[in-house]
């Protein structure tokens, strides 16, 4: 029996022509679904969100299998009787990239230097290193786990902390204990109901006077406006690749805060992702074609 799969670029459509049992079906955002969509079991979605035009052209649709490790887009808003599917182990190498090279950045004091090029001067100063740096790693799972990899030969010492402890991993209900302890926390969790302003002015005020807040997840985690309170005052300084509102509006503190690398959720864009990530969604398609359940069904909330 053949699989009717959508797909929303031609990219996909080479990669799925190769999958046994799935006809690939090349579909475009906005404009008329092709006939065969009457068939289609399964949808990958390209850049549009979830909407009902979509599902009432797809009566058999059993399984959206999205490109991307992020849900929260789409939890709650399928129909029901379809599973959806991420894209888990796609961007963990490079949002812990990311990370690093934010980390890097703040200790090593690239943006004071580089403002001082644009001056015309050359002023040496002493910089900070991640050696030695202890490191609270929110979010146990691929990123984390990618992160943990990366810091540990810079000699950082990492702690990791997931929603529910388990051996070596910390829950969550300890934060209160640990964030004193660490001079970076990253938040690589989520958007849930229970990670949603989960940093807010009390989580901030547990950090430690100079530490780094990192949020690589998702921009509704954070308390937008305790966050540019402490670093108004200087007490802590951070790095966001996602923002809550996002993009930040024209005029909003957080493009002038002091304290804060700010850039504009690119932690995962790197070359070769999309490759990356149709070769996991491919074989999540293959299982189900074969008879099986995805690997990275989403069950819950995440």
């Amino acid at each position: 029996m053949t699989l009717t799969v959508l797909v929303p670029d031609d990219e996909g459509m080479t990669v799925l022509a190769e999958v046994p049992r799935v006809l690939p079906v090349r579909y475009q955002w906005g404009e008329p679904v092709p006939v065969e969509a009457a068939k289609a079991e399964v949808l990958i979605p390209g850049k549009h969100p979830p909407g009902d035009e979509l599902w009432r052209a797809l009566p058999n649709l059993r399984l959206i299998q999205l490109l991307s490790a992020g849900a929260d887009d789409w939890v709650g808003k399928v129909p029901d009787g379809v599973l959806l599917s991420i894209c888990r182990g796609v961007q963990g190498g490079s949002t812990a990239e990311w990370v690093v090279a934010v980390l890097l950045s703040t200790y090593r004091k690239l943006d004071v230097f580089a403002a001082a090029r644009r001056e015309g001067r050359w002023e040496r100063q002493t910089a900070d290193t991640l050696q030695g740096k202890r490191v609270l790693v929110i979010g146990a799972g691929d990123l984390g786990q990618h992160l943990r990899r990366r810091l540990e030969p810079f000699e950082a010492r990492c702690t990791m902390v997931a929603m529910n402890a388990r051996e070596g991993v910390h829950g969550v209900r300890e934060l209160p204990g640990l964030l004193g302890l660490h001079d970076v926390v990253v938040l690589m969790v989520p958007l849930t109901s229970r990670t949603r302003g989960m940093v807010d002015a009390e989580f901030l005020a547990e950090m430690r006077d100079g530490a780094v807040l990192v949020n690589a997840s998702r921009g509704a985690v954070v308390v937008t406006d305790a966050l540019v309170a402490e670093l108004t005052t200087g007490r802590l300084r951070a790095a966001l690749d996602v923002t809550d509102p996002e993009p930040p509006p024209p005029g909003h503190p957080l493009w002038t805060v002091p304290g804060l690398v700010m850039t504009p959720h690119v932690g995962g864009a790197v070359r070769g992702a999309r490759s990356r990530s149709y070769a996991v969604a491919a074989a999540e398609i293959a299982r189900y074609a074969g008879g099986e359940l995805p690997d990275n069904l989403v069950r819950g909330e995440y």
